[in-house]
This record gives C-alpha cells, sequence and structure tokens, in this order.
C-alpha cells in the first residue's frame, strides 16, 4: 500500500497531530552543493519550524563545514546532530560516506526513542541506522534521490548498473515506504519491482530566486554587452550531466549567435575538459545563496542537458528567476515545463532537438522573454511549505501503520525500547 493511501493522520476529530521524535539520515549535508543536501536541509528545517524535534545523523565534514553551518544554522535552531566518520565516495571524492555500527546506532537510539527514522541517501550509515531500526521495531521511511545506478554508465562501471539497482531496490522494500519526486520516477520504479511509493515534490524560495536580482556588472564581467544573450547552466560539472552536449550545441549556435555567451556554474571533474572544448565558456565556479540567485538572474535563457535526474532543483530555480527554460523532457523540467509556454522540452537524450529548441530561442528573443515570465508566474506557488507539509503527513501516516499512538512518544516505541532494555 503506499503511503498516500492511509488515512488523515490528524484523525476524525481534525486535531493537528502531536509532534515526532524523528532519526533523520543523511550522507550529504550544507555546506556541500547538491540537490540532495539542498533539499534535505529544506526538510529538517522545516520539520523543526512545525515543533518536530529532529535528531541528525550525517558523517563529519571536516573544518569546512563550520563556517557554513554558522551561516546555515539560524534556520534549524533546536537541531541536535550526531556526527559520524566518513570517507569520499569512490568516483564521486566531492561526497562522502558514513560510517556507524548498527549496535552503536541502537543504543543511542534507546535512549532518545525516536519514533520514525527516515534516511536520505543509501549508503553504508543509511543502511547501519535501517539495521538498528529493525531491531527496535521502529518504522523507517526513505527517500529515493539519485540515479546511481544511471551514473555507472559515465564512470566507465557500465557493468556495476545492475548490481546497483538490485541494491537500491532491497534496501528501499526494507523500508516501510519511499519518497520520490515525480510520478514520472514513482511509475518508472514501481515497475522495476519498488514498492511502497509516494510521491513527495520539491519546493523553491521564489523571495530568493528573482528576477530582480538581475546584474549588469555580473554581466560585464562575463563579457555579455547589453543585448547579448546569455545562456546558463547551474550544476556539478559531472560526466553524468551530459554537458559536453551542452558545450557541443553552443559551438554550433555561435555560428549564427557570435554575441552569445555560456555561463557555467557548477565545479566537478570535467571542469578541465570542458575548458579544453569551450574556451570561450565562462565557468564561475561554485555559488550558493543571493550569489547563485544572481548568477540565474543575469542570464537570459537556462539550457539543462542532463539526462539522469530525479528532479533536478535546478529547474525550478531557473524558472523562479524569470529563465525560459530548454530541457529534456524528465524529471522536474517534465512537470513544470509547459512546452511553449514558460520553456521547451525536447525528447530525451535528442540533441539535435536540444539544439535546435535552443537555437529558437536565441533567434526569437520576445518570446523568450515572454516565456521568462511565464516561468516566474508558474513558479509562484511553489514554494516549501506544501512540501513539507505532505512529508510530514507521510511520516504520521506511516507512524500509524506501525500502530503507534501519535500523542505519546514513549507509546510509540517497543517495550524493550522504553525500558532501555
Amino acid at each position: 500500500m503506499r503511503m498516500d493511501a492511509l488515512p488523515d493522520p490528524a484523525g476524525p476529530s481534525g486535531a493537528p497531530p502531536r509532534p515526532l521524535r524523528i532519526a533523520y539520515v543523511t550522507e550529504t549535508w550544507p555546506p556541500e552543493v547538491n540537490g540532495v543536501a539542498l533539499s534535505a536541509a529544506r526538510f529538517v528545517q522545516g520539520l523543526l519550524q512545525r515543533g518536530h524535534r529532529v535528531q541528525l545523523l550525517r558523517p563529519h565534514q571536516g573544518e569546512g563545514e563550520r563556517m557554513a553551518n554558522r551561516q546555515e544554522g539560524a534556520g534549524l535552531a533546536g537541531l541536535e546532530e550526531q556526527l559520524v566518520p566518513g570517507c569520499p565516495l569512490p568516483f564521486y571524492p566531492q561526497l562522502r560516506m558514513g560510517w556507524s555500527r548498527a549496535g552503536t546506532l541502537q543504543r543511542q537510539w534507546q535512549q532518545w526513542q525516536p519514533d520514525l527514522v527516515h534516511v536520505a541517501t543509501e549508503g553504508p550509515l543509511a543502511w547501519a541506522a535501517l539495521r538498528a531500526a529493525r531491531r527496535l521495531g521502529l518504522p523507517v521511511t526513505s527517500d529515493f534521490r539519485t540515479n546511481f545506478h544511471a551514473y555507472s554508465r559515465h564512470y566507465r562501471i557500465g557493468w556495476l548498473q545492475g548490481i546497483v539497482l538490485n541494491y537500491l531496490r532491497a534496501f528501499h522494500r526494507r523500508t516501510d515506504g519511499t519518497m520520490v519526486p515525480t510520478d514520472a520516477l514513482r511509475r518508472e520504479l514501481a515497475a522495476q519491482g519498488f514498492t511502497d511509493l509516494s510521491v513527495v515534490g520539491r519546493g523553491v524560495d521564489t523571495t530568493l530566486f528573482t528576477p530582480q536580482r538581475r546584474s549588469q556588472a555580473l554581466r560585464a564581467s562575463w563579457g555579455a554587452q547589453p543585448g547579448d544573450p546569455v545562456l546558463l547552466c547551474v550544476g556539478r560539472l559531472a560526466a553524468e550531466k551530459n554537458l559536453l552536449a551542452l558545450v557541443s550545441a553552443f559551438r554550433t549556435l555561435q555560428a549564427c549567435h557570435p554575441r552569445a555567451r555560456l555561463v557555467l556554474v557548477g565545479d566537478g571533474p570535467l571542469r578541465e575538459e570542458l575548458r579544453v572544448r569551450c574556451p570561450q565558456a565562462v565557468f564561475a565556479g561554485q555559488r550558493s545563496g543571493e550569489d547563485l540567485a544572481a548568477h540565474y538572474a543575469s542570464a537570459d535563457l537556462f539550457a539543462f542537458p542532463s539526462l539522469t535526474e530525479t528532479y533536478g532543483n535546478v529547474t525550478p530555480e531557473a524558472m523562479a528567476s524569470g529563465l525560459a527554460l530548454v530541457a529534456f523532457d524528465q524529471a522536474a523540467a517534465s512537470q513544470l515545463v509547459r512546452h511553449g509556454e514558460n520553456g521547451l522540452l525536447v525528447p530525451p537524450g535528442d540533441a539535435l532537438a536540444f539544439c535546435r529548441a535552443l537555437a529558437e530561442l536565441l533567434d526569437h528573443p520576445q518570446r523568450r522573454q515572454a516565456m521568462g515570465r511565464q516561468a516566474r508566474e508558474s513558479m509562484r506557488n511553489q514554494g516549501w511549505d506544501e512540501v513539507v507539509a505532505r512529508f510530514e503527513a507521510l511520516l504520521h501516516q506511516v507512524v500509524l501503520r506501525r500502530g503507534a499512538n501519535v500523542g505519546n512518544a514513549d507509546s510509540a516505541l517497543p517495550a524493550a525500547v522504553r525500558s532501555g532494555a
């Protein structure tokens, strides 16, 4: 049974459910810059604002995390963090895996007594958390956020794709429910044997990402004169993002639009190869906060060539910033873009159609600008509050499904846990 098919956790009286004690497990967290880390922080922040108690279990990230967490910490008051050792992820050294023994987590949770454990990633730390929760009889929910099985073919280990998919399926089937960001992904995973799937989308901060942050000074730093069109792409500079297709398309477009500029925001292992293939591109590096928002707003067109996204947070960020979007018809783009109104969608993998769509909007600046205005308008009701509220409701439903009394934190636990046995 899907989680969203369960009854209203508020019950027939309509009274709001009591706060939960939630152990939230993730192997990526700000200041790491990726969609999983940033959206995980948003969900945790939303849970805290709704009065829930959250224990965050994540790997140490080194000295760089301290300053960033001081900057982010204002919205995470009351968060209890449990840091564990970590090491770089193979083939993806900018991300880390966490390590802990299930027995250690079991003893810790016997004391803290969570109502539920939520795992946002599927690495060793999450596996230990799943084992510990199962020993204690605690309900567990999970997120499917990253197509790691699809990534394998971009790192010359395509033979691992089936093995990784089998692991992910086995992992998620051991939880009480898995949340996915789009209905298309829910259908795809269901066809591959995943069960108990529910859709929880993503939000966008329309006060941060807004056309009002457009900066002529920033455009000038890119070498863009008034009237010069700027194509922007934001994301990790890595093989799985299909950026070579974007660079190829841009070089083709330069024949008719020699004043066009390409700006790549992000960093990663493909940076030097991209620089060699397209020395005219501007490599802006990683950006965050208002600085990132200014980069979006100062461009004219968002070009997103990725074929491996489960969602793609950059899609609503670009649209909220007033940019028309050209993307393949999948993930968030398929859900948010109305073809011909606020952007253009092309068949997945059709590089020629992708290039032609970019050319169409470069050739018709007035149409591009009208689409950008429509993109901004379509994001006005895509805030985080409703998204977090749905996430919260699903957590309550899982606790109810396991026979717990949400109004009493102790009664939500097995007797052995309450006694500390």
